[in-house]
């Protein structure tokens, strides 16, 4: 039974991983920096928001640095966002694959999360190490606790990812209704802005959408005792099982349905 199941597990990781590289060369090709730019696009991004609000001198009326700040808060946005939307419509342009009968749904899902969140991962300490080398923000206080907020907010990402894949492959009206859903969450995800910044109803308010907890986990461990966090880890994991559950649920019912072209 073992044998099996590494013989099983092998097979998936080469499937999983050939896809990747289908995605790599369909989505950036081998011209110019070519796969780079998964890490160079959300880099480009970062720097723009802090580049930005420096010149605006947008400082939120606080002492917390403004490149740390939005480092910290625009990261967990395009990590939790680009999942989500790159598994939304993930299945239609790879059908021709599913004639491989080790290819599942569950796979194009899985290999489009891994290089969103390596893209996202590296990014956030590329950048975070060169902005300390350059003295515009200092290293992180709490390493271990800034990587739990972000581990769990890449199982919130996934599983979010998992169920708009799984429901935009059914239904083009909620394709377009997510995308706009992006740009409506994005004030409520606590990217520009401390909860503890917040009047306490609206405190109350955005701390049920599950980001603020990562968001706020994450900004805690890099800035220590210096700010005021209300993060919730245990209702963070709660939601991601939940999360998990519905979007593996949606998959298999998605994977049943798919016909190969």
């Amino acid at each position: 039974m073992n044998t099996t199941l590494r013989k099983s597990l092998r097979i998936q990781l080469r499937v999983i991983g050939a896809l990747l590289m289908r995605e790599i060369i369909t989505r950036y090709g081998r011209h110019n920096i070519g796969f780079l730019w998964l890490f160079v696009e959300p880099m480009m991004f970062t720097l723009g928001v802090v580049a930005l609000w420096s010149a605006m001198k947008m400082n939120h009326n606080s002492d917390m640095p403004i490149a740390a700040f939005a480092l910290t808060g625009y990261s967990t946005l395009l990590l939790w966002r680009n999942v989500a939307n790159r598994c939304s419509k993930a299945i239609e342009p790879n059908l021709s694959l599913m004639y491989h009968r080790n290819v599942k749904v569950l796979d194009i899902f899985t290999a489009r999360i891994v290089l969103e969140v390596v893209g996202a991962t590296v990014s956030l300490i590329f950048l975070t190490l060169c902005f300390s080398s350059v003295g515009l923000i200092l290293l992180p206080n709490d390493v271990m606790l800034m990587m739990e907020g972000w581990l769990l907010l890449i199982w919130f990402s996934a599983a979010l990812g998992l169920i708009v894949g799984a429901i935009s492959e059914r239904s083009e009206t909620f394709d377009r209704i997510w995308h706009v859903a992006t740009y409506l969450l994005f004030p409520l995800s606590g990217a520009a802005f401390m909860v503890d910044w917040l009047p306490i109803i609206a405190q109350k308010v955005v701390l049920w959408f599950p980001m603020v907890h990562g968001t706020e986990m994450i900004r805690h461990g890099f800035f220590g005792h210096a700010v005021i966090t209300y993060e919730d880890p245990i209702y963070f994991m709660i939601v991601n099982l939940i999360l998990t559950l519905l979007g593996l649920a949606l998959v298999r019912e998605t994977g049943r349905r798919v016909e190969p072209e």
